[in-house]
């Protein structure tokens, strides 16, 4: 992979994150969430997990930005 498909992963896990982000404020402010939220955030999870998984694949695996300035 290159440097330029490396970034896209990143960006995209991030995109996803926030996403996920979302949904668990949502349902956090709900008494009683509808199960398909909750099936969304698992596609999410999931998702990210993939990307996660390429990211180490290609040897680059992901660190949150407070871990990737230390080294």
């Amino acid at each position: 992979m290159t440097a330029h498909d490396i970034a896209d992963l990143n960006l995209a896990r991030a995109a996803l994150a926030r996403q996920c982000n979302a949904i668990t404020k949502r349902l956090g402010a709900i008494d009683l969430a509808p199960v398909s939220m909750a099936e969304d955030l698992t596609r999410i999870l999931v998702a990210i997990e993939a990307v996660d998984r390429a990211l180490v694949v290609a040897g680059h695996p992901y660190l949150p930005p407070n871990l990737q300035s230390e080294g």
